[in-house]
């Protein structure tokens, strides 16, 4: 009964071990068939060219035929004219990765020969045809240390059904009657060059390839993105899915985020290429790590104000609403320092983004040496609303301000209303704070892509707790690398 429980005991302990081992992405990209398709199409082609460039060896020996004796032969110069692969499709195995099968490929080849029968020698040459090639090629997908994707060749085969050889030339005819021996070792030979060519193309240009993907990406002076693997990508029967860490990070000190990342309960849609699945988390690392950077404080000035506005900020234009501040300060301009107390956190539902960020206003009044003194403090609060699209392989977006709430949280120029102020604080945000957030956003962030990947037919899409994008693909080929 002792060992029963100890057995028990372990195994909770065990599960309670994996639970707090896993860790949910902050960002998911998934591939669909169509997308694997059209990678497959790219990689088909490269791999076409990289086959048609197989060194093949000299071939070299001898047989007894009855009434001619030892024959001596030599086969070299051997110059693979083309390989086509025109039929292939490409597979996911769940749980386990991809598999690539090529049928009815086929390639020529030429090359000279030379023989030696008794005391005569002649040589001339041959072409050889190759039809009904098959090959498997499976493929497994990792990560490394570093959280960048793996890709290696976990089982390669290839069978040859028919090989043809022709010699011409004056003992052409004396080939010919042992040519199913030749063809034999061309048969071994071809097939052992294959799976070599694959795996070499697979581990160099294929790896080397997705090692252009982003692990980390630099935003600005201040802070980056981590899209970093948190697990091996994972093949569905319908999907590779790749969980990505997908978190903001401050430059200058990283810190541990004060909050987890949430589930993802992805769609099932497949009509695009590829999927990006950008959580909350994603876009709320972004707010802490500009907050922990100290890039959440903003200054207006009157320099700032758009020509063509009436409205001048200083302590004349302000006694208005507070008479005493002219009478302290007068006539001088005036600066408003804006930050956040905390990072703003955002919502993603079905119905869109929004978030209610907490701004403090602090007011300064610009004294003639240029030494700032403080007028008051405001405490404002908005609902925000977001539009998000994808440019250039970034997520763009802009924001619309909601009605503005102030609260007075200390002033050292005596009470005050507060609410004769609201429209005059309307105008700044809309005119100059606004704006400015605006055109920041739409530099906007960029999406895990490795090089020469560009997005079409963008599909936005708001899900409870992440933001779902879909595109399909274009690769500019120049080589893989």
């Amino acid at each position: 009964m002792g060992v029963q429980r100890l057995v028990v005991a372990c195994g909770v302990l065990a599960l309670c071990l994996a639970l707090a081992g896993a860790t949910n992405p902050g960002f998911v990209v998934r591939i669909t068939q169509a997308g694997l398709d059209y990678a497959h199409q790219q990689a088909i082609t490269f791999l076409e060219k990289e086959l048609a460039q197989l060194k093949l060896p000299d071939i070299s020996g001898d047989f007894r035929i009855r009434a001619v004796g030892k024959v001596r032969y030599e086969i070299s110069r051997l110059d693979l004219q083309s390989f086509r692969l025109p039929y292939s499709r490409i597979s996911l195995v769940p749980n386990v990765g991809l598999q690539v099968s090529i049928s009815n490929a086929f390639a020529e080849v030429d090359g000279n020969w030379r023989v030696k029968v008794l005391f005569i020698r002649d040589h001339g040459s041959f072409d050889l045809k190759v039809d009904n090639v098959y090959i498997k090629i499976n493929l497994k997908l990792g990560s490394d240390a570093s959280g960048k994707p793996t890709i290696d060749t976990s089982d390669c085969s290839t069978s040859i059904s028919s090989v043809r050889v022709h010699f011409s030339g004056r003992l052409g005819w004396l080939y010919n009657l042992f040519h199913n021996a030749i063809e034999s070792r061309f048969r071994k030979i071809l097939e052992s060059k294959v799976c070599d060519s694959v795996a070499r193309s697979v581990r160099g240009e294929l790896q080397t390839y997705l090692r252009t993907l982003p692990v980390t990406a630099r935003i600005d002076d201040r802070v980056g993105i981590d899209y970093s693997l948190v697990a091996p990508p994972t093949a569905t029967t319908q999907s590779l899915d790749t969980d990505l860490k997908g978190e903001f990070f401050s430059l200058a000190q990283r810190s541990a985020v004060p909050f987890p990342p949430l589930p993802l309960a992805f769609p099932p849609d497949h009509d695009r290429m590829v999927y990006f699945g950008a959580s909350c988390y994603f876009f709320n690392t972004a707010a802490f790590a500009y907050h922990a950077a100290g890039a959440l404080v903003f200054d207006i000035t009157g320099a700032m104000i758009p020509k063509g506005i009436e409205f001048h900020l200083n302590t004349t234009t302000f006694s208005a609403f507070i008479p005493q501040l002219d009478k302290i300060y007068p006539e001088m301009p005036m600066k408003f320092r804006l930050s956040a107390p905390s990072a703003p956190l955002l919502n993603i539902g079905p119905e869109g983004l929004s978030l209610k960020p907490v701004v403090d206003i602090q007011a300064y009044a610009i004294l003639p040496n240029a030494s700032l003194v403080p007028l008051f403090l405001l405490n404002v609060t908005s609902n925000v609303s977001a539009m998000i699209d994808v440019k250039s392989g970034h997520i763009v977006g802009s924001l619309k301000m909601g009605r503005m709430k102030f609260s007075l949280k200390h002033s050292d120029v005596g009470p005050f209303q507060v609410r004769p102020l609201q429209s005059i604080m309307n105008l700044v945000a809309s005119s100059i704070l606004l704006p400015r957030l605006n055109a920041r956003l739409d530099e906007g962030f960029p999406l895990p892509l490795p090089d020469r990947i560009q997005l079409s037919n963008i599909l936005v899409r708001f899900h409870q707790n992440f933001l779902l994008l879909g595109a399909d693909v274009h690769f500019q080929p120049q080589g893989w690398r």
